[in-house]
């Protein structure tokens, strides 16, 4: 028999129908379900107070709100969609629907975890139950330790516990899909009072972004879509993901963010090619990249702090470049002007779409830390901007990794040369010509480092060095020595080995 006679399904970044935790407990759970979506003001002001009127994610998030509510509705139900402070809207809403139960999926982000901390403590006062379930991870919180009961802080024998413990249940145990389509007839249409139109751009504030432009997939079919591409080119994941200018990645980290897909699914379907004989290398390297993702969140479960201090506290200490000349070379960053043209191809890709290559982000990650010596936390705010696939988890972890402060860091000896990482990864120049199209004739031996061209190697390309494209901000070598004084203070702590250059 149901536990409850009505229950409220709240979904965040979690906007699909199937393989839905939360959604199957509460329809399997209950006689009526409602469920619901928040335009959350507290979030969309914060990227106002940035300067931001476009944002590709605004509009990624209401297409795929979009199909959800056309899916739901089409099994009987539908989404009562909100626009305000969803701390306030969804227990005032439960209060109006008499559900006895909220459901969600759980967010492990200090902030999601102070406000879903509020929320039950509003709810109780009515007594309505807040119900949290493990959804966008295999693993979470204290799910996989270490043999003396603490939490990992070295990825390897992290990952080795983990697919211990999946092997342990018996390979996909933690891996399969709750079937919610068993129990839609629980699902409940919006009350006649709660129907209203999804709110346009306008009415969240925001303009249109070049989202549809760049043809970037959206919701639970574009989800689709892009996993049955990446699942035909599996095998080479574990090679092709290294290259920026080559069809490697799955594309689908957007679509992890919001959850337009299920995490056991693609995490399933590694497994399975694994095993299956075929594409077993790059799909065990990709199951890889997952883990890392279970271990970004729970390293930000167990140490919420590292959301704004270094996870290895004495680099802390490091004393960063903070006049103007270290404001000047931030712009430079930022824009596309370092005069390093992966580096700056990279950041131009992130500007123009919202995207950037997992091997790039450690690329200008390094350069922005160890060759212009910034703090880490003002690339990491600037991912966060403009990144459509923007997690803090992953996020934090992906920057404190090049800074060499986090846990299971590159160590801080270890500097990515801009020059070798371009000539290994991008050794025709394909990427670089597409973002920075003024050197497209430069040869393939000169468009890693312009500055390096004779004179008439310049002229026969079009190229005027300070006009056309600016020379290196700052000189490598140079800037690899002061970076090793920089990080003296930690010297004792990080000595593992001698100073090398990537």
């Amino acid at each position: 028999m149901p536990q409850f006679d009505k229950s409220l399904v709240w979904f965040r970044r979690d906007l699909r129908s199937t393989d839905h935790t939360a959604l199957y407990y509460a329809l399997s759970q209950s006689k009526q379900v409602w469920c619901a979506f928040v335009f959350d003001t507290d979030i969309l002001d914060a990227l106002k107070k940035d300067g931001v009127t476009q944002d590709r994610r605004i509009e990624f998030i209401l297409d795929s709100v979009t199909e959800l509510d056309a899916s739901l509705r089409a099994q009987g139900g539908g989404l009562i969609v909100l626009h305000g402070a969803a701390g306030k809207m969804i227990p005032a809403l439960a209060a109006e629907l008499g559900v006895q139960a909220v459901f969600t999926n759980t967010d492990y982000e200090p902030d999601a975890v102070a406000r879903d901390h509020a929320v039950a403590e509003t709810l109780q006062q009515d007594a309505i139950l807040f119900l949290g379930c493990k959804d966008q991870v295999i693993f979470e919180k204290d799910e996989v330790l270490t043999q003396s009961a603490k939490p990992f802080s070295v990825f390897t024998p992290y990952k080795n516990a983990w697919m211990a413990k999946l092997a342990a249940a018996g390979g996909d145990f933690y891996l399969k899909a709750y079937p919610v389509e068993r129990h839609v007839k629980a699902l409940a249409a919006p009350p006649a009072k709660l129907e209203h139109a999804l709110p346009t751009l306008k009415q969240l504030g925001f303009e249109k972004s070049n989202l549809h432009a760049l043809k970037i997939p959206t919701g639970m079919s574009g989800a689709d879509a892009l996993f049955d591409d990446f699942l035909s080119r599996i095998g080479a994941y574990g090679t092709a993901r290294d290259y920026p200018a080559v069809k490697g990645p799955s594309y689908l980290s957007v679509h992890l963010r919001f959850g337009t897909i299920s995490i056991r699914t693609l995490a399933r379907a590694a497994l399975q090619a694994m095993h299956a004989g075929h594409g077993g290398a790059g799909a065990a390297t990709w199951l890889s990249e997952l883990t890392w993702r279970d271990f970004y969140f729970m390293i930000l479960h167990h140490h919420p702090r590292v959301a704004s201090q270094a996870f290895k506290p004495e680099y802390d200490a490091i004393e960063w470049e903070s006049d103007h000349q270290a404001q000047a070379d931030f712009a430079a960053w930022c824009e596309g002007r370092t005069g390093y043209p992966l580096v700056d191809a990279a950041m131009l890709q992130i500007n123009q779409t919202g995207y950037m290559h997992n091997r790039l982000r450690m690329v200008v990650a390094s350069f922005l830390t160890k060759d212009l010596g910034l703090d880490w936390r003002w690339g990491e705010k600037y991912f966060a901007i403009h990144l459509n696939d923007f997690d803090l988890s992953a996020n934090n972890g992906g920057w404190q990794w090049a800074a060499s402060s986090g846990c299971d860091a590159q160590p801080y000896f270890r500097i990515f040369n801009p020059v070798t990482q371009s000539e290994k990864f991008d050794p025709d120049g394909k990427f670089i010509r597409r973002y920075l199209p003024q050197l497209a004739k430069l040869s393939d031996k000169r468009i890693h480092a312009p500055w390096t061209a004779t004179p008439d190697e310049l002229r026969a390309a079009g190229v005027a060095l300070d006009q056309d494209y600016p020379r290196p901000i700052v000189d490598h070598a140079q800037a690899r020595a002061r970076t090793l004084e920089r990080y003296a203070v930690v010297k004792k702590a990080d000595k593992s080995a001698p100073a090398e250059d990537d």
